[in-house]
C-alpha cells in the first residue's frame, strides 16, 4: 500500500503550525487585534513590569478577558475609556479569577476589587471616576503590595 502524498506534505506544515501555537499560547500572546504595551505598577514594595493588552474600544471593552483560561503573573488587560467616568464591570463568561485596578486619569489607583469571582454577573464598581482599568491574574494584586493609592504609569495616565 502506497502512503497518500498529500498526507505526507502536510505533516511538515502541521507540525510548523502546532508549534506555532504553542508558542502563543505560552508567551502571552495577546488576542487577535489588540495592541500590547508595557505597564509599570509602582507599590511600596518597588515598581512591577507588566505586558497589557490595550483594549481601547467597545468591543474590545466589552470582551475583556472572557474566556481565558490562564493569565501569566507579568500579563494583564487595560481598558482604556477615554474620558474619566463611573464604571462597573462583572465576571460573566470569566473563567478565571482577576484583581481589577480601577484607575484615575492621574494614574493613581482609586480602588481594586481582589480575586473577583469568575463567571459571576454581580456589578462590581469603580468607586470613583477612572480613566482606565487593569485586570491582573487573580492575587497578583496582593503578590506586588498594590493599594489604592499607588501609582499606574502607561501613556494613557497623565501626572
Amino acid at each position: 500500500m502506497c502512503p497518500d502524498n498529500r498526507t505526507a506534505r502536510r505533516r511538515p506544515m502541521l507540525a510548523v503550525a502546532s508549534l506555532i501555537l504553542a508558542i502563543a499560547l505560552t508567551s502571552g500572546v495577546a488576542a487577535k487585534g489588540l495592541a500590547v504595551q508595557s505597564l509599570d505598577m509602582v507599590t511600596a514594595r518597588g515598581v512591577f513590569h507588566f505586558k497589557v493588552e490595550v483594549a481601547d474600544t467597545d468591543a474590545t471593552r466589552e470582551k475583556g478577558l472572557m474566556f481565558r483560561k490562564s493569565l501569566a503573573a507579568d500579563r494583564g488587560m487595560l481598558f482604556d475609556f477615554k474620558s474619566p467616568r463611573l464604571v462597573a464591570f462583572w465576571m460573566k463568561n470569566t473563567l478565571i479569577p482577576l484583581d481589577l485596578l480601577f484607575i484615575a486619569a492621574d494614574g493613581h489607583v482609586v480602588s481594586i476589587a481582589r480575586e473577583a469571582t469568575p463567571l459571576s454577573e454581580l456589578p462590581i464598581p469603580s468607586g470613583g471616576e477612572v480613566l482606565g482599568v487593569l485586570e491582573l491574574r487573580g492575587g497578583r494584586a496582593a503578590e506586588i503590595g498594590a493599594q489604592p493609592g499607588d501609582t499606574v504609569r502607561e501613556r494613557i495616565f497623565h501626572r
